[in-house]
């Protein structure tokens, strides 16, 4: 057991006191990753800071028509939440297709942005890895990759970030709100989270002290042309090999906007402007969605034991925007099953 100290923020601004005056603290909420991490010896935090009782648990109309949503609001509330069920299914169906009932009634939206990856080499102490200990080596570039990144990797690192939700955030546009030292600032989700590069073990673009309170989704929800897929070894509570989040917008058949993001392939949600761009005016055909997936997955490689993802991602991509472009989300096709 690993000792350590535990400190109940009282409001935001002594959240950020605590964490900026404890360098080797953690925030904790909900705690479905960090206490597993802790268990294992990945993480041995000095001191935890508890910010469950933080008012952070709205979720609120913006003046623009959008929807902001406090960084405590539990994935399962937010799932199943009215607003975010007419107005942004895309949301609710990927937060759905993660973990289980019991963990997404504990984890919060910011825990789930801030949880890490799930890759074994970074849980097993006993192997060298990057994320865990700079400059050890990562164990997966010659190992068991099976599971592991094809986009974005580096020498240093090869995992993948294991969020599904933020799969979905990305594709929609979504902003995050932080808080820290220096006052208060927005992100593009799209920006929050880093590649690997030579620093696999910074996860996210927070700067010290720093604190999530709230993401902020845009008025464009994309509420009728939408997917979600999750491809994995098993129909629930496991994560993605690949995942694909589409949204579409049609005149007649012809796309005017489109938005893909990809998980399970990368060290944070991958999404591609250039592929965006060349759906825009096109028809919405399988030849079509084959080109973006082609460009999605521009400069993808493979390691000894992944390389069939690059052709299951091809094919999930095009199957997503197919449905999308039908109304026939994964989500309303499990529950015809169901």
């Amino acid at each position: 057991m690993i000792n350590f100290q535990y400190s109940r923020a009282t409001d935001v601004a002594d959240a950020i006191l605590l964490l900026s005056a404890h360098p080797g603290a953690k925030l904790i909420a909900g705690g479905t990753n960090l206490i597993d991490l802790m268990k294992e010896n990945v993480e041995e935090p000095s001191r935890l800071i508890d910010i469950s009782r933080l008012p952070l648990r709205k979720i609120e109309e913006t003046a623009d028509g959008g929807l902001r949503i406090g960084a405590l609001v539990p994935n399962s509330d937010l799932a199943y939440h009215p607003l975010i069920e007419q107005r942004y299914p895309l949301v609710a169906s990927a937060i759905l297709a993660g973990a289980s009932a019991q963990l997404r009634n504990m984890a919060s939206v910011g825990g789930n942005l801030m949880q890490r990856t799930r890759c074994a080499y970074f849980y097993d102490t006993a192997t060298p890895c990057n994320k865990r200990t700079p400059g050890s080596g990562c164990s997966a570039i010659d190992g068991l990759n099976r599971n592991h990144a094809i986009l974005g990797t580096s020498a240093s690192c090869i995992a993948t970030n294991p969020s599904d939700m933020s799969v979905a955030l990305a594709a929609l546009g979504a902003r995050v709100h932080i808080a820290g030292p220096s006052g208060e600032r927005t992100m593009a989700l799209a920006d929050f989270h880093r590649l690997p590069v030579d620093t696999p073990h910074i996860d996210t673009n927070l700067d010290i002290g720093e604190i999530i309170t709230a993401i902020e989704l845009p008025p464009r929800g994309f509420a009728h042309h939408y997917s979600y897929l999750k491809i994995r070894d098993r129909l629930s509570y496991a994560f993605a090999l690949v995942s694909v989040a589409a949204a579409l917008e049609l005149e007649g058949n012809a796309i005017s906007e489109a938005r893909v993001a990809l998980g399970g392939v990368a060290h944070k949600p991958w999404r591609s402007l250039e592929a965006e761009t060349a759906l825009r005016g096109q028809a919405a055909t399988a030849d079509h969605f084959s080109r973006a997936a082609d460009l999605l997955l521009q400069g993808a490689q493979a390691y000894s034991h992944n390389s069939f993802k690059i052709e299951l991602a091809r094919r999930a991509i095009v199957r997503t925007l197919m449905q999308a472009a039908n109304a026939t989300p994964q989500s309303q096709a499990h529950k015809k099953i169901a």
